[in-house]
């Protein structure tokens, strides 16, 4: 009896540090990802079809680039939601100011306009 006893004793304490051990375990969860869209126009308001737009991942300082469509439409996917980014564009010598789109947007399809200060 007594060696029947020390047997669920130690199944019993087996099973205890099974859970406590997969409950340690941090559980990793994927990113969530989203994109953001915009359009590149002179301070008149004129589309600017051809102008680069980069994207900056603040967090590793790696950079996107997107050429504009014919509608001056950017478009980058797969934006993890907890980054910020940096976002600017170039057309022809002249540059945007700087834009952020924060982790604290909570948008899941945030639009980010650019304006190339020519006329």
């Amino acid at each position: 009896m007594a060696r029947s006893d020390s047997l669920t004793t130690v199944r019993k304490a087996s099973v205890i540090a099974s859970i406590a051990l997969f409950a340690w375990f941090p559980c990793q969860s994927q990113p969530k990802l989203r994109p953001v869209t915009g359009v590149v126009t002179d301070k008149k308001g004129n589309a600017l079809p051809g102008a680069v737009v980069q994207l900056e991942n603040t967090s590793n300082l790696t950079v996107r680039s997107y050429i504009t469509d014919k509608d001056a439409r950017y478009q980058f996917t797969g934006l993890n939601e907890d980054v910020d980014y940096t976002l600017k564009a170039k057309y022809r010598n002249y540059w945007s100011d700087s834009k952020t789109l924060s982790k604290f947007n909570t948008s899941t399809h945030p639009e980010v306009n650019l304006v190339i200060p020519i006329e």
